[in-house]
Parts: structure tokens; C-alpha cells; sequence
């Protein structure tokens, strides 16, 4: 299973980094597949620990494909790192071996501690629109503009019908992305 969160990780000289990205369950075990080369990949080579941020607001998701990184956070309890002060629920991870690769390392991690901070209310259309979106903005230099357009359509169907302030903002800045890597690419 793969589930779709915001990994946390630090830098050397303490900086933190935020990143969308989904994340394999199996068994125990929560593996992270960054691409190369990646500030998360390279964080959590160095430091050996990573947070897993659970979290319903998809601007946060948005935010970061659309240079918006400065989200409130606070100090992991178990490892040298930070969690997302909006999250529902976070894990704190470490990092336990690496399966390299050249394109994508695979990280298995082990949980050490685990917080819920409120309850899950559930998704609407428009956030998981919004994280679709997201993941296709991720995907923009591997996937052909017309595969994109459908795919936004669709999703805009859902935005559309049940979005909030939170989720219409989010998709604003996702279009932003889009638009501006199409007149790049048409210039």
C-alpha cells in the first residue's frame, strides 16, 4: 500500500525540508523511494531519521510543488527532526538500510514513535483532487501535456462540486505550476 503524506527530514546545518511524497507500507516497514537527486534522499542518508506528517490540508501538498515551504512545524519527541504543527498524525522514523539504485533508492524505516493530534474527518473530492494534481505537477517533465490536460479535467469535475477555501486555493497555485511550465515549454 502506498500511502500519500508530507516526509520531513533536516540538513545538516538544521534546515528542514518538506516533501509530497507517497510511501510504501509493508508490514513494519515504511519505505521511501525519493528520485535522484533529491534534499529528502540526501537528509535522510546523513541524519538516519525522517517524520512521516498525515495531514488533511492539501495546501501544505500544493504548497510545496509551488515553492510555499514555510509551514508551521515542531520538534519530534524520539529523533532529531520535525513534524508539521498541522498534521492529524505523525511517525517518526529510522532509518534501518538502504536498496541503492541509480534513479531511486529504496529507504526501509522502522517507526519509533507514532502521535495522533486530532481526528481524521475524512477526505472530499476536491482534496483528493488537489493531491492528484499535485502528483501529476510532480510529473511534469515525465508525462505528455494531453495526459496531463484529460487528467486535470477530470479532477476539476470533483474541485468543482466540493471544494472549500483551502482546496481552491491549493489548486490555484497547482495551475500556476502548470501554467507557467507550458509557456515554458512552448516558448
Amino acid at each position: 500500500m502506498i500511502q500519500e503524506t508530507l516526509v520531513t527530514t533536516v540538513n545538516p546545518q538544521g534546515e528542514v525540508h518538506i516533501a509530497p511524497m507517497g510511501v510504501h507500507i509493508d508490514g513494519d516497514w515504511r519505505i521511501i523511494l525519493p528520485f535522484r537527486p533529491s534534499a529528502t534522499l540526501e537528509n535522510l542518508l546523513l541524519s538516519k531519521t525522517a517524520v512521516i506528517n498525515f495531514c488533511d490540508d492539501v495546501r501544505i501538498f500544493a504548497g510545496c510543488l509551488s515553492g510555499r515551504r514555510d509551514w508551521p512545524l515542531s520538534p519530534a519527541e524520539r529523533v532529531a527532526g520535525f513534524y508539521l504543527a498541522d498534521s492529524l498524525a505523525h511517525a517518526e522514523l529510522q532509518l534501518v538500510r538502504v536498496e541503492d539504485d541509480e534513479l531511486r533508492p529504496k529507504l526501509f524505516c522502522k517507526v519509533t514513535h507514532t502521535v495522533n493530534h486530532r481526528p481524521f474527518q475524512g477526505y472530499n473530492r476536491a482534496q483528493y483532487a488537489v493531491l492528484e494534481a499535485a502528483i501529476l505537477v510532480s510529473r511534469l517533465d515525465m508525462l505528455p501535456p494531453a495526459k496531463i490536460q484529460a487528467e486535470l479535467d477530470y479532477l476539476r469535475i470533483g474541485l468543482e462540486k466540493t471544494a472549500g477555501e483551502k482546496e481552491r486555493e491549493a489548486w490555484a497555485w497547482l495551475m500556476d505550476v502548470i501554467e507557467k511550465h507550458q509557456s515554458g515549454a512552448q516558448a
